[in-house]
């Protein structure tokens, strides 16, 4: 399974239409991306995967991430065998610990020792009927600790709302050899003003998520950016402009040793496909 170049991450691909998704997936194919990924935050994730991968014939479908309170790791395993049989080696499950007050939401106190349930998921898919062998996962670790899990456990790591810098230190953790594919997300737009319009509100939806507020003020940024969506935080989260602006911070995480990234493109409205968006990208960039 190979992983370079540019990919796409999509909640369009796994919630919209999928007639259209494939539709779309076919078009990213053929336009040069190299994987699509996409969340998992509840419903049948696995037909999704099986969608893509069905409109598609050499693209790898990546989940970013596979929520692991919402599966057994026997149930993962086995979708992960019939997957990778009937469309080959092109499954790349990224999985996540998630967030708690995502998961504590329906049932509190579920959510605890994170570290510990990641751990416990890998034991239950290496212990599987058919195992999800550990070139085929990747972890999404921002913290030192799931970082050295990942190292030991996992082909690599799919950071989540991360800056170059993360990807660096992410780098340097897992050595050479190891996978480090970052989510960078990107707004095409002329104007600051624009951008923030548009990439606020989704921002502020995240930052108010311990894990990723945590992982920033480990970065350096201040309490104070992360309450107020600071121009420095925002720039450095959400690279937006033209398509050389994206670009330029593509480069920048793959000079701080990323192998592959994907790009999540923001747009006014969240629920439509952004198809002129990615083949704006792909002609500049792909």
């Amino acid at each position: 399974m190979e992983l370079s170049g540019i990919g796409v991450w999509s909640q369009q691909l796994r919630y919209g239409d999928a007639a259209q998704a494939a539709e779309a997936a076919a078009e990213l194919e053929e336009l040069g991306y190299s994987a699509l990924w996409v969340p998992d935050v509840g419903g049948p994730v696995f037909d999704a995967v099986g969608n893509l991968l069905a409109a598609t014939r050499r693209a790898v479908v990546a989940t970013g991430i596979l929520n692991l309170w919402m599966h057994t790791p026997e149930d993962a395993a086995s979708a992960h065998a019939a997957l990778t049989a009937e469309h080959g080696d092109r499954f790349l499950m990224g999985i996540g610990v998630s967030h708690a007050p995502l998961i504590d939401h329906k049932e509190a106190g579920r959510y605890r020792r994170p570290l510990s349930a990641m751990a416990a998921f890998l034991d239950g898919l290496d212990a599987a009927k058919q195992p999800v062998p550990v070139e085929s996962r990747v972890l999404a670790a921002l913290g030192p600790k799931m970082l050295a899990l990942a190292s030991e456990r996992a082909r690599g790591v799919h950071p989540y709302l991360v800056t170059p810098d993360h990807t660096r230190k992410a780098r340097e953790a897992l050595g050479e050899g190891a996978l480090v594919l970052p989510e960078q997300t990107v707004i095409l737009c002329g104007s600051r003003d624009e951008a923030r319009e548009i990439g606020v509100p989704w921002l502020r939806s995240y930052l108010s998520l311990p894990n990723y507020a945590n992982n920033l003020l480990r970065l350096g940024f201040s309490a104070q950016d992360v309450e107020s969506v600071s121009e420095s935080l925002f720039d450095a989260l959400i690279a937006w402009g033209d398509e050389e602006a994206i670009r330029s911070r593509v480069d920048e995480h793959r000079a701080a040793g990323a192998d592959h990234v994907c790009l999540q493109v923001l747009t006014a409205d969240s629920n439509a496909f952004p198809r002129e968006e990615w083949r704006r990208i792909a002609a500049a960039l792909l």
